[in-house]
């Protein structure tokens, strides 16, 4: 029985001490809050939401929580929260407009007279209209624009993210089709996954070429438990574990592709691996949740709101006795442990010091004490892969600001502060304030 978490008052022992210098933060990105989306150029996902029945309840993201007109509003908002950074996305398609780059500028500046540390992420999904992954030019297209930006806000950011979560971009946008920009390819979509590669290679070189010297990547994993001790679900379980979890991660801290991929990607792939094997100073994780995986179950089924295609040689299946969240995924913190120790395992000195650049929740209400006992739980999860020996150097809640949450619209809350969508009125939740004192505790 999948049951939803029972509401809890605030946890009564404190979260343990991390190191000193740890860092504490929140996560957005530009195409789910900015909005203002007549002052740039268009991007794929605005071509996506055009589509009638993509988006689940028929919105757009041209409003959103309108943070390119309330930008100064939401950076109070960070420090009366009193978080050391902000990880925001930086909008290709707006850097393309002219004074697109200014709006950055107003934001940085304001994060810095805040106090308040900025961690750009240079793609966070919203590709130019025009370009397309399945292009090796988009990697060289990519590099170039990273160059004009470091270029002019680099006197003030010295931390940088390259890609957010390309696994999902190729998965939801270029195999499943249910994400921008709508192609279903299945895994003709490999190409995908290896330009944006290439195109965070090029870009920590370009980064490097402009001085910076504290760059890193967020990668999407979790741990992938197999459905029975069955051999076809151990087979299938391993199978969708290497997508997750080593295509992406494999060429950036190994450079080499898990066996059997390499010789199915485009162009000198040998070649193309040295750049992508670029050192990062630091490697960044989206934690949500395990993955329970088994056998194809031959037919098409829908889970967490995504249809999954019979010809996959893998089925995603519920993971039983679990709390859930609105959203419906899994809530097992423990999990998050388990996945920085097996990175720690497989790596070795090959894994940098680990950031968790998202980890958060979806749940109604602004009493929220549900995302407080999530986030309570993730943290001391957390804490005991750093006591396992596990160098992990900072964690960023996602998200500040309830926003449009890609194909389900404005229907799932992730937000530590909850957003009316009709007046746009800020409203600081419970968990915005559970955070605050956690920080205040954690100095």
């Amino acid at each position: 029985m999948i049951r939803r978490m029972a509401t809890q008052e605030h946890p009564q022992h404190p979260i343990p001490r991390f190191p000193a210098g740890f860092l504490w933060g929140v996560s957005t990105s530009a195409h789910q809050i900015e909005g203002a989306a007549e002052q740039r150029e268009p991007s794929v996902w605005d071509a996506f939401t055009d589509g009638p029945g993509r988006v689940k309840d028929g919105s757009t993201a041209a409003v959103a929580c309108d943070h390119y007109h309330r930008y100064r509003e939401d950076v109070a908002l960070l420090s009366g929260l009193g978080v050391g950074a902000y990880r925001f996305s930086i909008s290709w398609p707006r850097v393309n407009s002219p004074g697109g780059l200014d709006f950055y500028d107003r934001l940085v500046d304001e994060l810095c007279a805040a106090g308040v540390r900025p961690v750009p992420t240079l793609f966070h999904w919203d590709l130019p209209a025009g370009l397309d992954w399945l292009e090796r030019d988009t990697a060289s297209r990519f590099a170039a624009y990273v160059s004009q930006v470091a270029e002019r806000l680099g006197d003030r950011v010295p931390k940088w993210i390259t890609l957010n979560e390309p696994a999902e971009h190729t998965l939801l946008g270029h195999a499943l089709g249910v994400h921008a920009p709508g192609k279903r390819l299945l895994f003709d979509a490999l190409p995908v996954a290896h330009h944006q590669l290439l195109a965070h290679g090029m870009a920590v070189r370009a980064l490097r070429a402009a001085g910076v010297t504290d760059v890193g990547i967020a990668n999407s994993h979790g741990p992938t438990w197999a459905a029975s001790k069955e051999s076809a679900d151990v087979e299938a379980a391993e199978f969708y574990d290497v997508l997750l979890n080593r295509l992406f991660a494999d060429p950036v801290l190994l450079g080499e592709y898990p066996a059997g991929l390499g010789e199915l990607m485009p162009g000198d792939v040998e070649a193309d691996l040295k750049v992508i094997a670029e050192p990062v100073d630091w490697y960044g994780i989206n934690y949500y949740a395990p993955t329970k995986v088994g056998a194809p179950q031959g037919a098409e089924i829908e889970f967490g709101g995504v249809s999954m295609p019979a010809e996959l040689p893998f089925s995603v299946q519920e993971i039983e006795d679990v709390p859930v969240t609105d959203f419906g995924w899994p809530v097992v913190p423990e999990a998050l442990t388990e996945l920085l120790t097996g990175f720690h395992e497989r790596y070795g000195d090959r894994l940098p010091p680990v950031v968790i650049t998202e980890n958060g929740c979806s749940y109604e209400g602004v009493d929220d004490q549900e995302r407080i006992a999530y986030l309570d739980g993730h943290i001391r999860a957390l804490h005991r892969a750093v006591e396992a020996g596990v160098d992990v150097r900072g964690y960023f809640v996602w998200s500040l600001l309830d926003n449009f949450e890609w194909a389900e619209g404005y229907a799932r809350r992730f937000g530590l502060v909850h957003v009316d969508y009709d007046t746009l009125e800020r409203t600081p939740k419970a968990s915005y304030r559970w955070y605050r004192d956690v920080l205040r505790t954690q100095g």
